[in-house]
């Protein structure tokens, strides 16, 4: 006898024809579809359990019921981990690369005959650099994958670190040709960066993914503080500048060469969500621009990547007129970003576990405004205890905060790419912590005024003042924008349930399908 469809069978062929709201052929998802398609790329693939695991249905549920088909082949592959650990090595490598002089500025600026407000702009380019390379990347990450990306932002990176230690190997030192080569690095940034949303969604299974994001997009900060701990001791006076650019292109450019064997995409589907094909860019913008939800998230998310980058930029002329050292500077830098790691590592396997988007984020974003609040006076203690202690709070509400964040900005913007979401929120952070190192620098104490000379008590202040002015935009988080604005999108279509929006083209208006069955509110 013939049976009926089941739920999740109808589920997704609702998701196929109504959202995407284009004219694709799909093929049935009761059977396997293998994302690469290439015979000879197929062949060499093992089908058994030693090569992949797999993966049953979401958060161990079976995709389909007893008496139905046989569920698809969804897997994870061991090689994954090769793609993630190549994410992890660039996006250190190109954020030690954004603050090589900034822990050094001083030190810098005395080789390069300028002022500490000139250095601050290698850093500066570097952030609004990443904002002009932004559609590009949504374009490699859309059509190529996470290993278009990871290539572009090899090259880039390699010739970046090449020509910057030219510009400090020339007599006189060239800070022009210097600021090309950081510039051509900043291009590269935002093709890893806004990669480990896409990539984690391709090759992890729904219980995996917030940690694989958290892996892969807390790596950049990490080289920061790579930077922030061993370049002042790699360039302890003006003449040892060249030799440290020297050592961070060589290990830069050995960095590089795995990304040329990163697999395209794995040879069966990690989840039902993965089996989807891609939706126009046009479209994908539109979704995005409609999403009340991440439009308010995409206001903090900005506002407090936009502070961070600022912060560690400036960390060493805010702490030094007090005093501090650059090598005690430099550990506060360290410990900004190190025991966020820590503090990322125990919230993330958490919140993949949990699904409690909105409650961290929720919690978190007052935690980090209040952090910021305090490091108002954390320098005029003159003892290196509160900046330590502020550091390492502002660290761990930051970084767990991050992966938390992203991930939840694919969910409520599903089905669009999660690519372009997440190179959006990257790209307002970039370009505030621009902005933000700008006005930081104008409040500014001149020297020979204020008590002490040359402080950044004002700056601090400004910093405080938009850390507490974004708390507002979470409150909303979930309670605005309707179906538009659910927040469950990609788990919806991974569970195998959930009400369908049919929408229709040209028009943006929404009517609500729901399954008569198992069906689960947006």
């Amino acid at each position: 006898m013939h049976e009926a469809p089941s739920v999740v069978d109808r589920s997704f062929r609702g998701e196929q024809e109504c959202l995407l709201g284009h004219d694709i052929e799909f093929q049935d998802m009761t059977e396997p579809t293998l994302i690469n398609k290439d015979p000879a790329f197929m062949d060499n693939e093992p089908r058994d359990e030693t090569e992949g695991e797999h993966v049953p249905g979401v958060d161990g549920a079976p995709a389909i019921g007893a008496d139905g088909p046989a569920p698809p082949a969804y897997r994870v592959y061991k090689r994954r981990w090769f793609g993630l650990m190549q994410l992890v090595l660039m996006n250190i490598i190109v954020s030690w690369d954004w603050l090589s002089f900034s822990p050094v500025a001083n030190t810098a600026a005395e080789y390069f005959s300028t002022t500490s407000s000139i250095i601050n702009w290698l850093s500066t380019a570097f952030l609004f650099a990443f904002v002009v390379a932004a559609p590009f990347t949504i374009y490699a990450l859309h059509t190529g994958g996470p290993r278009l990306a990871l290539i572009t932002s090899s090259l880039l990176i390699l010739s970046g670190n090449w020509i910057r230690y030219a510009g400090t190997r020339a007599s006189p030192p060239n800070f022009p040709v210097t600021m090309f080569g950081q510039i051509l690095i900043g291009l590269a940034q935002p093709f890893v960066l806004s990669a480990p949303t896409h990539y984690s969604s391709l090759w992890f299974s729904p219980r995996g993914r917030v940690s694989a994001t958290a892996i892969a997009s807390l790596a950049n900060p990490f080289g920061g503080a790579l930077g922030q701990l061993i370049n002042p001791f790699l360039a302890t006076s003006p003449a040892d500048i060249p030799y440290m650019t020297l050592y961070i292109a060589l290990i830069s450019s050995v960095a590089t060469i795995p990304s040329l064997f990163i697999p395209a995409a794995p040879p069966t589907p990690s989840s039902p969500s993965s089996t989807l094909p891609p939706i126009p860019l046009k479209r994908t913008l539109k979704l995005l621009r409609q999403n009340a939800n991440f439009i308010l998230l995409l206001l903090p998310f900005a506002i407090y990547v936009g502070l961070f980058n600022a912060l560690s930029s400036l960390l060493t002329q805010i702490l030094t007129p007090y005093a501090f050292t650059e090598e005690s500077s430099g550990i506060a830098g360290a410990l900004l970003i190190l025991v966020g790691l820590l503090a990322a590592a125990i919230t993330s396997p958490l919140v993949d576990k949990y699904k409690n988007y909105l409650l961290c984020i929720r919690t978190l974003v007052p935690i980090t405004a209040l952090a910021y609040l305090a490091f108002i006076w954390a320098p005029g203690t003159r003892t290196v205890a509160a900046p330590y202690v502020v550091s390492s709070v502002l660290g761990a509400s930051s970084f767990s905060l991050v992966p938390v964040a992203l991930e939840w900005a694919v969910e409520i913007t599903f089905p669009a790419g999660p690519e372009a979401g997440s190179t959006i929120c990257w790209s307002g952070g970039q370009l505030l912590g621009g902005i933000f190192i700008v006005v930081a620098d104008a409040l500014k104490e001149d020297e020979g005024s204020g008590d002490p000379e040359g402080n950044m008590g004002k700056a601090l202040v400004f910093m405080a003042v938009m850390a507490l002015g974004a708390v507002p935009c979470v409150m909303f988080l979930g309670r605005v924008g309707g179906r538009r604005g659910r927040t469950e999108g990609r788990l919806e279509v991974d569970k195998g349930g959930g009400s369908v929006g049919r929408r229709r083209e040209g028009s943006g208006e929404e009517e609500e399908e729901e399954e008569e069955e198992g069906g689960i509110g947006g």
